[in-house]
């Protein structure tokens, strides 16, 4: 195994056991990687366990130590309880890399995404970019082999266009199929329909660092300005709902029940204003991404809708349109006074929700309710449904009396494909796994709705690139809407404070270019984000945003 000591903070130790229970071209053309065959021989050494660890849990953060127990054993120890640890370690963005790329690299998200090397199902073979991405199916896959040969990933904003490509036949299947599109296509026997179910929230955000939406009473002005069920009736298709929080009903522990947001009031919403000293209402921007979501299927139509509803009781918001990189980081930065989003759970636990989006650490927002973060964390460290409810129904509370977000809408939404892809299937989190598809052929082609910004996605937080990802990188665990299953990690054990994790982890798994996975890559691949002392702690941006919002917080951090 691997003989390289990787950068860690304290010595290292092995345990030697324990007991522990529970397709037109492009200007610009990426470099192509070379065929899929057979991986030479890796020369490997001595198995050398590492570690890394904090002095103390005074830092902030939620991670204690990680360690490779042995060549396939890894150990999480935290410095508080958290159940849906093994939820939080499936998100895409937590795909493990082979730790000698990491240090090829140095971290660096850019030249990883040149030079993907997963476990997964689909190796990469070449980014043209603005025109398509192509994987070629991994030979030497541990799990399910790809059904298709060839997977390439197309792409387009314009949903007619997307419609038009399946409907002529130059792809087999296409992501948010446009809500005026859904019953034309139902009545088609080239096409057949797959529904995802709605679990995402859109939502108008407001930051409260920037005037006047440092004003609550502008906040809840702007709540009540919103006719979201004429944006439902108008712009959404079958399926969806008016949001009257920010979680989905059957988030549970998380919803509410019976909790309902501001209703549509102009009249009040322009008294509010009046209070809060604009009488005359004020000048601004409202900010979005031509980019097709389930949660907003029409971005530009429901922008433009908004801005109308604004003007009715004097808010004059200029409409701010912006790639969708240089949008995402403008919102995670705090640049924006007014933008439309929203959010696809990545698994079934509240946390995913709150402690994403109302963190210290975010600035979507401004400054956050730190009794709120409070009682989030609380609540994320409690196993008992009943006690998690009473916290998030306080939470829940205090979002509504705070208005950082309008809650807008949960979105229904489908993908389409030709009636001969056996295996399609509509992720409830939006993370299409191709490998299950096949259309009796070595190629199969799907047309999303914006180009991937990586492939290699522990810095991202676009779905297209946590999407790229997923064909390539396995993750520790895998969720679905019903719970927590392995991965990577065939098993795990848990103490009854859920304070220590051990991972038992597959032994049949190698990397595409045939190096073998161990322990010692997830200590690796997880202390990079973690450690902001690490050489490998670069990324695109350096945030590791779903990373700080699963663990609250950087080792070592300035």
């Amino acid at each position: 195994m691997k003989r390289r000591i990787l950068y860690v903070l304290f010595s290292m130790v092995l345990i030697l056991s324990f007991g522990l229970t529970a397709c037109q071209p492009a200007a610009e053309e990426a470099p192509a990687a070379p065929a899929a065959e057979e991986p030479a021989a890796v020369e490997e050494g001595p198995f050398e366990a590492i570690k890394t660890e904090a002095e103390s849990c005074d830092y902030g953060g939620e991670l204690k130590a990680i360690e490779a127990v042995d060549e396939y054993t890894v150990k999480f120890t935290l410095c508080y309880p958290d159940p849906a640890l093994p939820g939080k370690l499936s998100l895409a963005a937590f795909g493990i890399a082979n730790s000698e790329d990491l240090d090829k690299y140095g971290g660096d998200s850019t030249k990883l995404s040149e030079d993907p090397n997963g476990t997964g199902p689909y190796m990469f073979k070449e980014w043209v970019k603005g025109d398509h991405v192509t994987f070629e199916a991994n030979p030497n896959y541990w799990g399910e082999k790809a059904k298709a040969k060839t997977l390439i990933v197309r792409w387009s904003d314009q949903s007619a266009q997307r419609l038009l490509e399946l409907q002529s036949g130059t792809v087999d299947g296409i992501d948010n199929l446009s809500p005026e599109d859904i019953e034309a296509v139902k009545s088609s026997t080239e096409i057949k329909i797959v529904e995802r179910p709605a679990f995402n929230i859109m939502y108008l955000g407001m930051n409260s660092a920037i005037p006047p939406f440092d004003n609550v009473k502008v906040r809840q002005a702007v709540a009540m300005a919103i006719d979201k069920q004429r944006i439902i009736d108008n712009y959404y298709p079958a399926g969806s709902s008016v949001a009257e929080q920010f979680t989905p009903d059957f988030v549970i522990p998380g919803h509410t029940k019976g909790m309902k947001w501001y209703d549509y009031d102009p009249e009040a919403a322009k008294a509010l204003l009046a209070e809060a000293g604009f009488p005359d209402g004020f000048e601004t921007t409202i900010s979005f991404r031509l980019v097709m979501r389930g949660y907003l299927p029409l971005a530009d139509k429901v922008t433009q809708e908004m801005q109308a509803q604004l003007a009715e009781v004097g808010i004059d918001a200029k409409i701010n349109q912006m790639e969708s990189t240089a949008f995402l980081d403008a919102v995670n930065l705090g640049e924006l006074p007014l933008f439309l989003l929203g959010w696809t759970g990545d698994f079934a636990d509240a946390t995913n929700w709150f402690d994403v989006h109302f963190d210290p650490s975010q600035d979507d927002f401004g400054p956050v309710n730190m009794d709120m973060v409070e009682l989030q964390r609380q609540a994320g460290k409690i196993a008992d449904i009943a006690e998690r409810q009473k916290i998030y129904d306080q939470v829940n509370q205090m979002i509504k009396d705070d208005v950082p977000v309008v809650p807008v809408a949960h979105g229904g939404s489908a993908l389409a494909f030709k009636t001969n892809v056996e295996g399609a299937y509509a992720s409830p989190f939006g993370m299409s796994e191709f490998y299950r598809m096949g259309n009796g052929t070595d190629q199969l082609v799907f047309m999303q709705n914006a180009e991937p910004g990586a492939t290699f996605a522990w810095d991202e937080t676009d779905g297209e690139s946590l999407g790229m990802g997923r064909q390539m990188f396995n993750t520790l665990t895998a969720a679905e809407l019903d719970g927590t299953y392995p991965e990577l990690a065939k098993s795990w054990d848990v103490n009854p404070e859920a304070t220590e994790y051990v991972f038992h982890l597959r032994d049949d798994v190698k990397y595409h270019d045939g190096a073998k996975f161990d322990a010692n890559d997830v200590v690796a691949f997880f202390t990079a984000m973690w450690d902001a002392k690490s050489p490998n702690h670069v990324g695109r941006t350096g945030a590791f945003e779903y990373f700080i919002t699963a663990f609250a917080q950087f080792l070592n951090a300035e």
